[in-house]
């Protein structure tokens, strides 16, 4: 979702407009930044669909062909803003909250994954019409929607190891992966046969023409598919055949690439799925590393410095030839280990946080390291040995145990997204087209002020 706000000068603009001396003026600001939809007490502007619609145009330069008709796109791009917008604001309601350092770091992350600064970032988005203020409003957006996301699914998804070996024992968790994409004609819930024919239809004369070669299967989904991935060609990404709606995964497990499914239903609607690559898991082979260590603790005891001074004491005695154990049994604060001389025993580096996977990556077997800070306090660390191990049963149980989470929290959240479009107020303006009255300007006045 890509949201613009009203720069202050044009809300004052909008203000002033509104003075009777000025009516005509008044109709001229209606036509310009007319209101599209009604959501729940905010509204969505003509300024901010023009801008996502923008948005997905410029992502199409050279490709607009692919695009559907322009009163298609209208619909299909307000439809993700209303959705977003009632996300935002249920989001809102129910106290989930967004910081100033959280958008801080999204808008950070979008800058490093495009490999340049925050100002050189600045600078693109100027180019394309796009204040930074209004794109941080949007990563506050979707950094909210991911939060009442989590919230949502967190109970409604927990998964009991009777369920895991339920599922492995029905032969169903099928290995490897497949890149899919969809074209889906949508259904409401409990659809009347004459919804059905008529989706049927639409369905069936999208699959004739891509099978006769008319028309690109990604171009077919942008223009008539009802799913979320439409814009985007209709491209799902990489599936686990577990993380797939079962319907899904049973009509794909013995497709080539490139080939598409027969007509498919779902609770959502009917569906055309096209495998566009494959590839297999092998076996899991995890890095294990034995190693021992010291710790002496930062707390309200123990100053980081006087902790920092300690290690640094015990790591010398160490290096000239003490006894590693020893030292530990009478020094360390890790009452796990401390007893065992600091003995760690075998272990994934990802169990450990970044700083020890660092300093025991970087060491030789029987290496000691140089003292290091971590939350806990300061430590040393001898790295022993290595080995590998098979880990593919593990894998595949947390597979199984990935698979029937993911599950239950896409049809969970559907659920919500599809109860929440249901039960809000929304008017459709482009659906239901009328004039724009003054009242309607001053509540766009009092959004952008607000």
């Amino acid at each position: 979702m890509f949201a613009m706000n009203f720069t202050p000068l044009r809300a004052a603009i909008l203000a002033a407009l509104l003075t009777p001396l000025l009516a005509p003026s008044t109709l001229f600001a209606a036509e310009l930044d007319a209101i599209v939809a009604l959501v729940e007490d905010d509204v969505i502007l003509r300024s901010e669909l023009d801008s996502a619609i923008g948005n997905i145009k410029r992502q199409y330069v050279g490709r607009e062909a692919q695009l559907p008709p322009q009163n298609v796109l209208e619909k299909q791009v307000l439809e993700r803003l209303i959705v977003g917008k009632l996300q935002v604001l249920r989001a809102e309601e129910t106290g989930v909250d967004v910081t100033d350092t959280e958008v801080d770091q999204a808008v950070g992350r979008v800058a490093a994954g495009n490999k340049i600064t925050i100002d050189q970032l600045q600078e693109a988005l100027g180019r394309d019409g796009i204040r930074l203020s209004d794109f941080r409003t949007t990563m506050r957006e979707e950094i909210l929607a991911q939060k009442l996301r989590q919230r949502v699914v967190q109970s409604r998804s927990e998964v009991n190891e009777s369920e895991i070996d339920i599922l492995l024992a029905s032969g169903q968790l099928k290995q490897g992966e497949v890149r899919i994409a969809q074209v889906m004609v949508a259904l409401p819930d409990n659809p009347s046969a004459e919804q059905i024919e008529i989706a049927t239809k639409k369905i069936t004369g999208v699959r004739e023409l891509v099978d006769s070669g008319k028309m690109e299967f990604s171009a077919a989904a942008i223009r008539y598919s009802d799913a979320e991935q439409a814009l985007e060609g209709g491209e799902i990404g990489w599936r686990r055949f577990d993380q797939m709606p079962q319907v899904f995964a049973e009509a794909v497990a013995g497709m080539d690439a490139a080939t598409l499914t027969p007509v498919l239903r779902s609770p959502a609607g009917l569906h055309i799925v096209k495998v566009l690559e494959k590839r297999e898991t092998s076996s899991v082979l995890v890095t294990e590393y034995s190693a021992r260590h010291i710790l002496i603790n930062v707390d309200e005891l123990t100053s980081a410095a006087e902790a920092e001074r300690t290690i640094r004491t015990i790591h010398e005695t160490v290096v000239k030839g003490g006894d590693f154990a020893a030292e530990a049994k009478k020094y360390s604060d890790d009452a796990q280990t401390a007893a065992l001389g600091g003995d760690m025993g075998w272990f994934d580096l990802s169990n450990y946080g970044t700083t020890y996977e660092e300093a025991i990556q970087a060491l030789a077997d029987k290496a000691i390291s140089e003292p290091f800070r971590t939350e806990r306090g300061w430590h040393f660390v001898q790295r022993l040995g290595t080995r590998q191990q098979d880990r593919t049963e593990d894998y595949i149980r947390n597979q199984a145990r990935e698979s029937i989470r993911q599950r239950k929290s896409e049809d969970a959240f559907t659920q919500f997204v599809r109860q929440l479009r249901n039960e809000s107020f929304v008017e459709d303006r482009l659906a239901n087209p009328e004039s724009v009255k003054s009242s309607e300007v001053e509540k766009a006045d009092e959004k952008a002020k607000g």
